[in-house]
């Protein structure tokens, strides 16, 4: 058979596949490409809604820079970034290692289960639950942290930790690291189920340490998951809104 005959079928087997792509590529078109290059050309214009747009160039984009109340909420998006994707990134590795690798074999798979369901719990919770029980835990007359440092003899590093503005925004993102610790930690644990066991034998019986066999075993089988949840995350931290405003 011929070199034509093989591309010919070729072709018509990939076709088909071509077409399943087709619609998610006309939605994605309409719901995010048109939009994005409307609002870019709103952008370079004078327009409050009605009548008809006035050409402005860079001039927006020239204000916005100069804002200072734009860089005050860009950096608190950084914060909020840092918050809910970088820190329960990290800790969540740590702490599916720690469950997966310790907890699970010398205490129980039922303890890790259970203990891993407590970390994802605030993820089931209503983000408006979560946030009127944190205003109240943080609350500055009698909140349970403030009552808490009291009793314990710290009364001196009782705060109003919502109300001023050096501690803030810092109680804010200890919150969503809370929040958001659970789905990291969940993603992490079934990525380290896939990992292959023979490898860390092997590193083991080479004399690695843990750490060793973690960073250089471990994390290359389980990256994929890492992708997956530093991406998911991020989204969530740039969309993060009922919390705070609660």
């Amino acid at each position: 058979m011929s070199s034509h005959s093989h591309g010919v079928r070729r072709g018509r087997r990939e076709y088909p596949y071509a077409l399943f792509l087709l619609p998610g590529a006309l939605a994605f078109l309409a719901v995010i490409v048109v939009p994005f290059l409307m609002n870019t050309g709103i952008s370079l214009t004078h327009w409050q809604g009605v009548g008809s747009p006035k050409w402005a160039g860079l001039a927006n984009y020239r204000e916005l820079l100069d804002d200072s109340a734009f860089w005050e909420s860009f950096r608190h998006s950084l914060a909020m970034v840092v918050a809910m994707a970088v820190l329960p990134t990290a800790l969540g590795l740590v702490l599916a290692a720690a469950l997966f690798d310790y907890i699970a074999k010398h205490i129980g798979t039922r303890t890790a289960s259970v203990l891993r369901a407590c970390f994802y719990l605030p993820q089931v919770l209503p983000i408006a639950v979560a946030g009127i029980v944190w205003s109240w835990i943080l609350a500055p007359e009698n909140g349970a942290l403030n009552e808490a440092l009291g009793a314990v003899g710290l009364g001196s590093l009782r705060q109003d930790w919502l109300g001023d503005p050096d501690f803030a925004l810092y109680s804010v993102m200890a919150v969503m690291v809370w929040v958001q610790l659970g789905f990291p930690l969940v993603v992490f644990m079934a990525g380290l189920q896939r990992a292959d066991p023979s490898l860390h034998e092997a590193a083991e019986l080479d004399g690695a340490s843990w750490w060793r066999r973690f960073w250089h075993v471990t994390l290359p089988q389980i990256r994929p998951e890492i992708y997956v949840v530093l991406l998911w995350c991020t989204i969530a931290a740039l969309k993060v809104f009922g919390a705070v405003y609660v």
